[in-house]
């Protein structure tokens, strides 16, 4: 059995246009995710996440960070573990020619346009809308699919749609954030009075001028709350202190 990581990165970003089946009209960035494309059997000449084997001595985390930084160029300060895919049938093999079965650790992040407007594309690698993706290789748009479902999950409770913006933001630039990933409208009255009401943004005393409405405050995210909560795995790992040697007793004769 073979263990290896993938990784799922999502960004906001204009529609790729070498792509026949992104609209090319599209008058807003897409959701969309980096693809590699393989060229090797199995599965040669299909679009395929970011990843690579374990290597011995490597922490999982790490070779997703390795793999994807190796294919992609990116480096998001945050990963967050997605799921384990592990069944038999999915590393591409048959009956005729049976293979080794592979097991997934997949990985998830989320980098803002400025970021991922930083990665390596070309033949090979290329950014697609996340709704709109062809076959992939193996289990991939199972994987993908997976993956949409806990974003648009997550975004409504959690502050993790912040990876998109900058440091600073307006509330309306942060409710498009939300409405894109989640692909429906929120009444701006309401998404104000939630988001305030969280604590999870901090307004400034700096305004975003120019353009034909008035100066917007501008809002900074809470620091002192964390994107998601990962529980005990958010906390370092401590080193237990050794137990105090007891004192030595003198034995009576």
């Amino acid at each position: 059995m073979q263990l290896a990581v993938s990784t799922v990165i999502f960004a906001l970003r204009d529609p790729d246009r070498r792509s026949a089946r992104t609209a090319l009209d599209a008058p807003h960035p897409v959701l969309s995710l980096p693809l590699v494309c393989r060229v090797r059997e199995p599965y040669d000449g299909f679009w395929a996440l970011p990843g690579g084997p374990l290597r011995g001595e490597e922490g999982l985390t790490d070779a997703a960070a390795r793999t994807l930084e190796e294919t992609t160029g990116l480096r998001p300060t945050y990963l967050e573990q997605l799921y384990a895919f592990g069944e038999p049938d999915r590393s591409g093999a048959t009956a005729a020619e049976p293979g080794e079965r592979v097991v997934s650790v997949v990985y998830w992040a989320l980098v803002s346009q400025h970021e991922a407007a930083r990665a390596r594309v070309g033949q090979n690698v290329r950014w697609l809308a996340a709704d709109q993706l062809p076959d992939l290789a193996f289990d991939h748009n199972l994987i993908v699919d997976y993956a949409l479902w806990r974003l648009r999950t997550k975004v409504e409770y959690s502050r993790i749609a912040h990876a998109f913006l900058g440091e600073h933001f307006t509330l309306r630039e942060l409710r498009e954030v939300h409405e894109l990933v989640l692909q429906r409208e929120l009444d701006p009255a309401n998404f104000r009075r939630q988001v305030e009401a969280s604590d999870a943004v901090v307004p400034t005393e700096s305004f975003r001028t120019g353009g034909r409405h008035r100066p917007a405050r501008l809002y900074r995210y809470n620091t002192a709350i964390a994107p998601v909560d990962l529980g005990p795995l958010a906390a370092p790992p401590t080193t237990p202190e050794p137990s105090p040697t007891p004192p030595a007793t003198r034995s009576s004769r």
